[in-house]
């Protein structure tokens, strides 16, 4: 739930909790949000969050005529053009943190995925639920990988897309369990510096994603997008 916010910058910390809202499966996609109402539950002015809502256009949220503003609601091509973008994107970051990764990464990271298998254990395995950046097991690779431009491509221009299309994609009975087993496998080839194995784990890891995710927005173009 939205949880009202004490001091640090105002439209900050409700750009926060507004992506967290959002990205966590609070809102849906193409559900309204309203100026008021997510001020109240945040205890705050409108202004603040009337700011985070126009820092949040084009990358989670949209601004129909008439209508206000709405969750971002991906169409089906939209839905691919994002995943062909992140399997190149991942794949190449899995590869290149099989070369680059810090000594530390493999001891943290294992216990990120435990918090991962505890979280999923916790939902009743219905969905898999990474809420933070500091969390999320793609991020922790994007960051290993020793690329710049690989990072800022998925920390920040993709970022939001990302996390919402990731948790529909979760959430189809049985995906979780099997993410979760994928992310174990991309884990264990980077952890022993096999580049060629991580990024396969790490491309066959989203083109499933792909077809799930497509599957539960849009299961009318599910069977095509998961024969691609």
């Amino acid at each position: 739930m939205l949880k009202p916010i004490q001091v640090r910058s105002l439209a900050n910390e409700a750009f926060d909790s507004v992506v967290a809202a959002i990205t966590s499966g609070e809102f849906e996609p193409g559900a309204k949000l309203s100026e008021s109402h997510l001020a109240r539950e945040l205890g705050i002015s409108r202004g603040p969050v009337r700011e985070a809502l126009q820092q949040l256009e084009g990358k989670l949220v949209q601004r129909v005529p008439r209508l206000g503003v709405r969750v971002i609601d991906f169409g089906t091509n939209d839905l691919l053009q994002l995943f062909f973008l992140r399997e190149a994107l991942e794949g190449m970051a899995a590869r290149l943190a099989a070369e680059n990764a810090p000594p530390s990464w493999a001891e943290e990271t294992e216990k990120l995925l435990s918090r991962h298998e505890a979280s999923i254990r916790g939902t009743g395995n219905r969905a898999y639920r990474q809420r933070t950046v500091d969390e999320d097991f793609h991020f922790s690779i994007a960051r290993a990988s020793g690329c710049a431009n690989i990072e800022r491509l998925l920390l920040e221009e993709v970022n939001y897309q990302l996390r919402i299309a990731r948790l529909k994609s979760s959430m189809r009975p049985g995906r979780a369990e099997e993410a979760l087993k994928q992310h174990y496998e991309i884990f264990e080839a980077i952890a022993r510096r096999d580049p060629d194995a991580a990024e396969a784990a790490m491309r066959k890891h989203v083109r499933d994603a792909r077809a799930s995710t497509v599957m539960m927005l849009h299961p009318e173009d599910g069977q095509e997008a998961a024969a691609e």
